[in-house]
């Protein structure tokens, strides 16, 4: 078994996609040419967005579309960065909502939370132990 990629259901995908590359600088490896799903290249594992109708279709059931939950839903994303404070300031420039500003942990790492336009949540951090 190896995680292969994380799925983020949103309004617009191309937003999402130009966001990130934007406010992280993640570059669009892949964009669907219905605009329904995209990926970022991030490394091993891929971060992807979907369209709402994707989700939709996929299952019957319904989700939470964090865009409209008044909080942030309860799972992040997390990405590592040698100076937290830079990346935290160039997202919030790039249209993130902060949610908490760069701060040390009793570990020592440093952490910050974002909220992004399309609700999804991202944490900033820099590297365990480092």
């Amino acid at each position: 078994m190896n995680f292969a990629y994380t799925i983020i259901y949103v309004p617009d995908v191309a937003a999402s996609l130009a966001f990130f590359e934007k406010a992280f600088g993640f570059a669009t490896r892949f964009l669907h040419e219905s605009g329904m799903y995209g990926e970022l290249d991030t490394g091993a594992t891929t971060l992807a967005f979907a369209a709402h109708a994707m989700g939709d279709m996929n299952y019957s059931c319904g989700h939470v579309a964090a865009h409209s939950s008044e909080k942030p839903l309860g799972m992040e994303v997390a990405f590592t960065t040698a100076d937290v404070a830079a990346a935290h300031a160039q997202a919030i420039a790039a249209g993130a909502q902060e949610l908490s500003a760069p701060a040390e942990k009793p570990w020592g790492q440093v952490v910050s939370y974002l909220r992004c336009p399309d609700g999804s949540l991202v944490e900033l951090c820099t590297p365990m132990g480092g």
